[in-house]
């Protein structure tokens, strides 16, 4: 008697090689099969030349720490006209190169740079700082936004409580200052924007 082995099923196959062969290899991704992928996932996706990133889930002290970010920032520009977005919401920062903020703006809620599927530049990027990696929003993402032409970056650090702002001088970033408990972080590019440092941190 001859036994035929049942096909085997994704139920019972390993779920990662199954995806693997369904999948663009790395490198081999396009902007189109990217922005698909991000289009059906509520997961952050990077991508860089071909290559996609898969970011950490975030904290709940990440997010809450944004949403105090988010409404500080809210507050302060919607009433003048802008605009303030938080994930999941891409930025282009070249052909070839998308990014995810933690959290972006612009100073002009009718800025053609806003678009439907990703934005084209913004005037300010935030980014608060993942513990799981923390080169990459204080080190590579500042290249980043740089690249993109970002006005003005500002790094929320929850590992030693400090917010630290970054502006836009020729094709690099300057800081404009380092802000710790007791002190209110200032924007450069938005006159009179001010975040107390404690309550940034201490939010629960």
């Amino acid at each position: 008697m001859t036994i035929v082995a049942e096909p085997e099923t994704i139920e019972t196959a390993d779920w990662k090689e199954t995806l693997a062969r369904l999948l663009p290899a790395q490198g081999c991704w396009s902007e189109e099969e990217y922005l698909v992928l991000t289009e059906s996932t509520n997961q952050l996706v990077e991508y860089t030349d071909g290559f996609i990133e898969v970011l950490p889930m975030p904290t709940p002290r990440h997010q809450l720490i944004l949403q105090y970010m988010f409404l500080a920032f809210l507050r302060f520009v919607e009433p003048r006209g802008g605009r303030v977005h938080f994930p999941v919401l891409r930025v282009r920062i070249r052909p070839g190169k998308f990014r995810e903020p933690d959290l972006m703006l612009l100073l002009d809620a009718a800025d053609p740079r806003q678009q439907d599927r990703y934005w084209v530049g913004a005037d300010l990027a935030l980014e608060v700082v993942s513990p799981d990696k923390p080169q990459r929003d204080l080190v590579d993402k500042r290249f980043d936004y740089a690249e993109g032409r970002i006005p003005e970056y500002w790094i929320v650090n929850p590992l030693n409580d400090t917010i630290t702002v970054y502006r836009l001088e020729g094709e690099s970033y300057v800081e404009a200052g380092v802000y710790g408990r007791g002190q209110k972080a200032a924007s450069v590019l938005l006159d009179g924007c001010m975040v107390d440092v404690n309550a940034v941190f201490d939010v629960k």
